[in-house]
């Protein structure tokens, strides 16, 4: 594996070495300088994060974390015997994740952009596509490419305040709407039978596990009883999905909508919870689902003000929304009044689920995980040999001194936000 893991390493049966990969080098944490690899989780609390395995990869510092991952699996590949062994590189870019850095070459071609953001987002993603070329570029050198296979996927919708844009999709990262989890990407291989064509296919990340492995000539055996389906067939030759339904999540520990109520959920499900579900074209969302308004593109300078203006959602305070995503990808048109037998339905499919959760796990903080206190760097902090206390549900803290002081900073901030925004339009 290459590049950013973001899945958890208080200790070392975490890290990516322990989970399934032979080899890793990237960094840990959501978010670092892209030269640096410095990363902070609030002021004061910094570490540097780029590791080769399980060891800190100090030397690698100042070079920019698109090339130097780049470069690592042309390495990889230039190493490995095609005919000896398949072969799985995961690829996670940093790429186009905050904060907006990119060398100044990349952000020569979009200069005309008024917004600064956009204008530093395009960079970046011409990053990511040079680097995809040299890739498939080594792929066809060393002798891999007739045999191979690439996805090319994102994680999440992107952030409007910070480049993305999800236009015309409602909502953005972060929340419940198709702007936050609906990802675009792509397939490309010789192996495809169906080519230049997009597929509305339904596709869950889940779903890459057991294809993946059945590609590959992979012990079968392994994927039984996981949440995913083999979609080669769906994506390859065009065939219907094997894929019906989608629980986008479950959160219980989401502020609950003030609005919901299990009497509002029909006496099935609590509405003030948030979640979503999608089922064949139609989809359910419960609770407070994140902000909703639908972000105009921001890489036209100049577009009329009223634009924004149009697209400001408001509306009385709900807790259930019905779409048919098929017929309204956008989710401008809500069904939950007009067709509560669907209502019902999926909210007895959220039931289902939800008797299958695992409990919520919210542990304290732990003072010991500072970078400071390890060498200056962020690694797992917890002895494999001490033994875990998950035998309760952690409840969040209330941390009054905490919110007062969010809310004091959220008031300045939004206000500083809302004149930034009016001012460059988006």
């Amino acid at each position: 594996m290459v590049g950013k893991w973001h899945l958890g390493f208080y200790k070392k049966e975490c890290l990516p070495t322990r989970r399934g990969f032979d080899t890793y080098f990237g960094s840990l944490t959501g978010s670092v300088n892209y030269y640096t690899y410095d990363s902070c989780d609030g002021p004061g609390l910094c570490g540097f994060d780029l590791h080769e395995g399980e060891s800190v990869a100090w030397g690698q510092r100042g070079k920019y974390s698109t090339h130097l991952y780049t470069q690592r699996v042309r390495k990889i590949l230039a190493t490995h015997d095609p005919q000896s062994q398949p072969l799985f590189i995961f690829l996670s870019f940093q790429a186009v994740h905050t904060p907006l850095q990119s060398p100044r070459e990349y952000i020569y071609p979009y200069r005309g952009l008024e917004n600064v953001a956009r204008r530093k987002y395009a960079a970046m993603v011409l990053a990511v596509d040079e680097a995809v070329r040299n890739i498939t570029y080594a792929l066809r050198k060393y002798g891999y490419y007739q045999n191979s296979i690439i996805v090319f996927s994102t994680d999440n919708g992107g952030q409007p305040l910070s480049g993305g844009s999800n236009w015309p999709l409602r909502g953005r990262k972060g929340t419940y709407w198709e702007g936050g989890v609906r990802g675009l990407g792509f397939v490309h291989s010789p192996l495809l039978r169906k080519k230049r064509r997009v597929s509305k296919a339904l596709v869950h990340i889940t779903d890459w596990y057991p294809t993946l492995v059945r590609l590959a000539g992979g012990n079968e055996s392994l994927t039984e009883g996981v949440d995913g389906y083999d979609v080669w067939e769906a994506i390859s030759e065009g065939k219907e999905s094997p894929r019906l339904e989608i629980l986008h999540n479950i959160d219980p520990l989401y502020n609950h909508a003030r609005s919901g109520s299990l009497q509002k959920g029909y006496g099935i499900w609590n509405t003030a919870v948030q979640a979503s579900i999608r089922a064949g074209d139609w989809k359910l969302l419960t609770g407070d689902p994140g902000y909703g308004d639908w972000t105009p593109p921001q890489m036209l300078p100049g577009f009329p003000g009223s634009w924004w203006n149009l697209e400001r959602h408001t509306q009385p305070q709900k807790s259930v929304w019905l779409f048919n995503i098929s017929a309204d990808p956008y989710e401008r048109f809500d069904l939950s009044e007009q067709r509560p037998d669907v209502v019902k339905e999926l909210l007895a499919r959220l039931v289902y689920y939800n008797r299958t959760a695992v409990p919520v796990r919210y542990p304290s903080e732990d003072l010991r995980a500072d970078p400071q206190l390890n060498g200056g760097a962020w690694v797992p902090w917890v002895g494999d040999e001490e033994e875990d206390s998950w035998d309760y549900v952690y409840p969040k803290k209330n941390k009054d001194w905490k919110k007062k002081l969010k809310l004091s900073k959220s008031r300045s901030f939004f206000r500083r936000l809302n004149t930034r925004i009016m001012s460059n339009r988006i």
